[in-house]
């Protein structure tokens, strides 16, 4: 079931977050694809959750092999997930 986070407003801007964020930088370094997409199944899909933390460093510790992998372990978790962005 989803969950009701508590939400706001991010610094002096219009937007408003939930309190929670997942956290990816270990994505790619510490933590496989797969443990990757099982994290957002259960963030997204189970919980609700709707804000991410990424950067385009990511995973730490930083290495030019591993720089952005992160994000494509979104991106391929977006594909197959079945889930609107």
């Amino acid at each position: 079931a989803a969950a009701s986070f508590r939400m706001r407003k991010l610094g002096s801007s219009d937007l408003v977050v939930p309190e929670v964020c997942l956290g990816t930088m270990t994505w790619g370094k510490q933590n496989t694809e797969a443990e990757a997409h099982q994290q957002l199944d259960y963030a997204v899909k189970e919980r609700g959750l709707n804000f991410m933390d990424t950067a385009e460093m990511y995973p730490v510790p930083t290495e030019p092999e591993t720089q952005g992998r992160t994000d494509q372990y979104i991106g391929s978790w977006l594909k197959q997930s079945g889930v609107a962005r």
